[in-house]
């Protein structure tokens, strides 16, 4: 629908979007020269000729309401309250720039003014806003998320899922798509459908507006109306701006091999600073004078932050892997018992599932931030009973159903926890959260490094992995090798029900991403497992069996193998330790390498293949610090190398068993 304009803007506030188009449209054409002197290290993405859309729109957001940008996202930077020294300071990869040199052109961070950070994937911020529009509606606060996104991300399915998700939910999220009119040199008019966007909102059941993008003030009054809808609790808005970059899509590039000069020079004259000056001298609202004066303040503020931003200093090389994970939290309250089999006679024996419950259940209890998304684990339950009771306890915000959509409702936990609550997302199978994967690498992983720890990312990831039942290849993966290789990730993968909560407990309050994955053949396992409060810090490995002649180091589903094989080794004479990683990221390496040390033989068990997977980690490690304590070569034994097949002869015949462990085991104590 078309936007119609009331008239009312006052003189200061319109003197003030002429101020704020000023100030980026002079930023940007600083940073093109500065690119050209080779001052910008990388990719310089301007953003003139759209100055309207992002002061429009930021002019109507208060200080507690949040932005989340794409590559071209200097505009929205400047106009949610990041200064030209900050701005140019990071272009140059300056430790006074807003993300501290971490993230140049396409990476700005400055969630101080809520300036969420800016991404060089095209999606994912229409995503996070609606996360964050969950925080809100959470919290019950009326705060306001806004994604920035080009016309190149409507067609991508970030787009679908993130607007069907704040629809159906009725999140305060006001979606701005800016329509270039190009996703980098591909025409919209080629690339789309439907190429009007803001027809695409009544598919959503929301409202949708096509606008000038040009015209500053229709842009401030349709805004303000949507912010407003937003915070009463009327849910999103899509608004369609139709406007044009007249610079290449990053500095340098070539620019008239997809459009024409002739376009570019048309555009020009439909500039958005000359047109509001324009308005504002011939209805008599300000004199050519004043407008002037202002665009010489902006001159002079500019030229102050690029001397600013060539004098600071360099970010130390030292500082270079800082703020990869959250800071340590102290030790936690309850001394942690190593292992479940140190616990006192008559301890109760519950389920692994069961006990994952328990610790959701109470941390729930205590911590109103906590929510949990996925699919069926509402009225439901879980598919594995993993919330069952918990929706009649706490609600369906707290449980909240989703739809088919991981890639969504992943990609919305990375701006929920960005904003403050703690979401746990039960993807049921790993597999399924593959569809996500790019919003869990290469955004909640990087999250709290890109923002320089300004920003924490407390998701909890979990689903089953490994094995069995005849599920075939798309319901049986573990994945946990891949995850571990990405720095910022948690990855933990509990063998028993006293390690499931309690790592469970410390996932539940940890500040990092934790990908929490449960043996699907271990769910219904019992074991002891205490009634009061602990939990288990990662990166602490146990030692489940001690032994003396063979260190077997086994990881999830082939921990009860392994113990089973030390019964049975222990009957001819051999001690086997059994030492369990617990997590494989962090991997404690000093309890292997201890064990090692002590028995000069390791066996290194795990469900997952052999290639590029824990067992040549941990090998490599040890081969590295504990060579001379080795009697013979450390031997692997892994699932095939191969999809998981259904057939339950040929499905057994991929995954190690008991007698393949046994036999391998008496081969390297003869060696």
């Amino acid at each position: 629908m078309a936007s119609t304009l009331s008239n009312a803007v006052d003189r200061q506030t319109q003197l003030e979007l002429y101020r704020g188009m000023q100030v980026i449209r002079q930023s940007e054409e600083q940073l093109a020269r500065s690119h050209q002197k080779g001052l910008v290290h990388g990719a310089c993405h301007t953003y003139v000729g759209e100055e309207a859309i992002a002061v429009g729109v930021c002019a109507q957001l208060g200080p507690r309401d949040v932005v989340f940008s794409t590559h071209r996202g200097h505009g929205h930077a400047l106009a949610k309250g990041v200064t030209p020294r900050q701005l140019i300071a990071e272009l140059f990869g300056r430790a006074t720039g807003c993300s501290h040199g971490r993230g140049g052109s396409m990476h700005l961070f400055s969630p101080e003014v809520g300036m969420m950070g800016t991404s060089g994937i095209v999606g994912p911020c229409i995503l996070q806003a609606a996360g964050a529009g969950y925080t809100f509606k959470l919290l019950k606060t009326d705060q306001v998320a806004v994604a920035f996104f080009g016309d190149g991300a409507v067609n991508n399915g970030a787009f679908h899922e993130g607007l069907n998700l704040a629809a159906i939910w009725d999140l305060p999220v006001l979606f701005v798509c800016e329509n270039n009119q190009f996703a980098t040199e591909v025409p919209f008019e080629y690339a789309a459908g439907n190429p009007r966007v803001a027809m695409r909102a009544e598919a959503y059941g929301i409202p949708g507006f096509e606008l000038d993008g040009n015209d500053v003030l229709a842009i401030f009054e349709t805004a303000g109306e949507a912010v407003r809808r937003a915070r009463n609790g009327q849910g999103p808005t899509l608004i369609e701006c139709r406007t044009y970059r007249t610079r290449a899509h990053a500095e340098g590039m070539g620019d008239f091999t997809y459009r024409t000069r002739e376009d570019v020079e048309q555009w020009k004259e439909r500039c958005p600073i000359a047109r509001l000056k324009s308005r504002l001298v011939s209805d008599g609202t300000a004199t050519a004078e004043e407008l002037d004066a202002i665009t010489g303040e902006v001159t002079r503020q500019v030229a102050e932050a690029q001397k600013f931003a060539e004098d600071s200093p360099w970010p130390d090389p030292a500082t270079a892997a800082d703020h990869i994970y959250a800071a340590p939290r102290p030790a936690p309250h309850v001394s942690v018992r190593p292992v479940a089999s140190a616990l006192p006679a008559g301890t109760r024996e519950i389920t692994f599932m069961k006990a994952t419950h328990e610790a959701l259940a109470e941390e729930m209890a205590v911590n109103p931030r906590i929510f949990v998304m996925g699919e069926g684990i509402g009225k439901r339950g879980g598919n594995f009973n993993s919330t069952v009771g918990l929706f009649d306890q706490f609600g369906p915000v707290r449980l909240c159903d989703t739809p088919i959509t991981e890639r969504g409702f992943v990609g919305m936990s990375c701006g929920a926890a960005m904003t403050g609550s703690r979401p746990v997302i039960d993807f049921m199978f790993a597999d399924f959260v593959l569809d996500s994967v790019g919003e869990i690498v290469n955004q909640i992983a990087k999250m709290q490094y890109m923002s320089n720890g300004r920003l924490t990312m407390p998701v909890l990831l979990r689903g089953c992995v490994g094995i069995g039942h005849s599920a075939a290849t798309h319901h049986s993966g573990n994945y946990y090798p891949m995850y571990a290789h990405f720095p910022g990730l948690r990855v933990v993968v509990p063998a028993s029900p006293y390690d499931a909560k309690g790592l469970m407990k410390h996932a539940l309050r940890s500040n990092d991403p934790v990908l929490f994955l449960e043996p699907r053949e271990l769910l219904s396992l019992k074991g002891p497992v205490p009634t009061g409060d602990y939990e288990i810090p990662f990166g602490q490995a146990a030692v489940v069996r001690e032994g003396t002649d063979l260190t077997v180091v086994a990881v999830g589903r082939m921990v009860p193998v392994a113990v089973e094989a030390g019964r049975k080794l222990a009957e001819d004479g051999a001690s086997i330790e059994i030492v369990d990683p617990r997590t494989v990221a962090p991997l404690d390496m000093e309890t292997i390498r201890q064990s090692v040390s002590k028995t000069g033989r390791l066996l290194i068990v795990d469900e997952c293949f052999a290639p590029y997977g824990i067992g040549a980690e941990i090998s490599a490690q040890i081969a590295d610090v504990a060579f001379d304590d080795l009697d013979a070569p450390i031997r692997r034994l892994n699932g095939r190398h191969t999809p998981t097949p259904y057939s339950p002869t040929l499905e057994a015949a991929v995954v190690p068993t008991l007698n393949d462990l046994l036999r391998t085991a008496r081969e390297l104590l003869d060696e």
